[in-house]
């Protein structure tokens, strides 16, 4: 049911994601003092997500509009819940963590602001054909920036992410390319000022931090992996704090990746450069064919080598035909969408499909352009294949809704054929007749 392009894409990232999974979570065998604990619940989070895809495969889409509302609400009282008392993993607040399992609401959010634009885009096509109405942008970002600036406080790459999702949606939407170009010119204003006050407020965070030892740090559980939980003390709970407090790390980041100072390789600091510089370990090591699955050597000190850095490990031990293989597969599934976006009937289920697909896609490309060290440091998983729990099986669920607007759009197409062929047969029988 659905295209089999998509199905084998979304079935061959799953195999992949265990072999490689399987490999990269040596550190948390480790300590765990469990083989296969790990690999268990892995495996685990991609069987409830190939079912939760067979059964988003057998919603039509129509309902998918109707559920819209009702995510919006859920979405953003969950991102105010983790904005205000959620788990701090790694110095961000991005779980909400509940009895037996946790979830990251921005998951969610990413494919509610999808759904949105979707929405709003086929609901203000002009009826000329000429493209979207004037007030097409302003309502999609009405309903957008409350969402984005949640999302961005925290984790800033996601945020960014959704927007380039946004804007591209709008394109295809063809929203008129004056305001399109008004609003590029405002996205330029606004990263010159996040990167003035990131370097700026980032630089008094990080002395800030350096003159105060209250915070706290302990180790737990989520989604299966060992993370860093930080337990702040009172008196840092502000709000400048509470919206500010990320710029440190967002400074630190841009500045480390941005240095382009020759370095010898006697004096190159790896322990300040500690996730890049194993992560190019992992590259440069690997050859044509790489190591081969399981050989990866560079597993052992990539802290994220399961998540973040994967690719990093998929090139180590699959070469570079291996990581060309990976980077084919998310090029098939943009390309077998936008053919099932052709074949709709309805703007709809066009836009709702090539949107989810751009989130995959543009996703991955962040993913690997960190890996490779194209990018700063950003925290993206590589979808359906890095570990995780919360994003596999939102991501499973995005994949079915693709898969069941291709299901749709086929069906109409076979309808549309099998009413054709039964005019022609009465046409043809109508002229024996005379």
């Amino acid at each position: 049911m659905g295209d089999k392009g998509i199905w084998t894409v979304f079935l061959f990232l799953c195999l992949i994601s265990v072999i490689e999974v399987f490999s990269a979570s040596s550190t948390l065998t480790y300590k765990s003092q469990n083989y296969m604990s790990p690999m268990i619940y892995h495996v685990g989070t991609l069987f409830v997500g190939v079912i939760v895809t067979v059964i988003t495969v057998r919603i039509p889409c129509r309902y998918f509009k109707l559920i819209t509302p009702l995510m919006l609400l859920i979405s953003f009282a969950t991102l105010l819940w983790v904005w205000l008392w959620g788990e701090s993993i790694n110095g961000a607040n991005r779980v909400i963590q509940l009895p037996g399992f946790t979830f990251q609401p921005s998951e969610i959010a990413k494919g509610t602001l999808v759904l949105t634009t979707a929405q709003i885009l086929s609901a203000m096509q002009r009826e000329n054909g000429s493209g979207a109405d004037e007030k097409a942008m302003k309502y999609i970002l009405t309903a957008a920036l409350p969402f984005l600036l949640l999302i961005g406080v925290e984790n800033l790459s996601t945020a960014a992410l959704i927007f380039m999702v946004i804007f591209v949606m709008m394109f295809i939407g063809r929203v008129p390319m004056q305001q399109m170009g008004k609003l590029m010119g405002g996205l330029v204003l606004l990263i010159g000022i996040v990167l003035t006050l990131t370097l700026t407020l980032g630089s008094i965070e990080d002395d800030s931090e350096k003159s105060q030892t209250s915070e706290q740090t302990t180790e737990q559980i989520i989604d299966g992996q060992p993370v860093t939980v930080s337990e702040a003390e009172p008196e840092d709970d502000g709000l400048f704090k509470k919206i500010f407090h990320r710029f440190s790390t967002w400074r630190n980041r841009i500045v480390s990746h941005s240095d382009t100072k020759d370095v010898p390789p006697e004096k190159y600091n790896v322990q300040e450069n500690f996730q890049v510089a194993h992560a190019n370990f992992a590259i440069a090591s690997s050859g044509i064919l790489g190591k081969g699955p399981g050989n990866s050597v560079e597993r052992d000190y990539l802290p994220q080598a399961f998540s973040d850095f994967i690719f990093a490990i998929i090139i180590e031990e699959m070469g570079i035909i291996g990581a060309f293989a990976v980077v084919f597969l998310y090029i098939i599934l943009l390309f077998r969408t936008a053919r099932i976006a052709s074949r709709c009937e309805n703007n709809f289920p066009a836009l709702l499909v090539m949107g989810l697909a751009l989130m995959l896609v543009f996703q991955a490309v962040i993913n690997m352009m960190v890996a490779v060290g194209l990018m700063p440091v950003t925290g993206q998983p590589l979808p359906l294949v890095s570990k995780g729990g919360t994003s596999t099986i939102v991501n499973c669920a995005y994949i079915g809704m693709i898969l069941s607007v291709s299901h749709t759009a086929r069906k109409k197409e076979l309808q549309k054929k099998a009413q054709a062929t039964k005019a022609t047969i009465e046409l043809e029988n109508n002229d024996d007749d005379i």
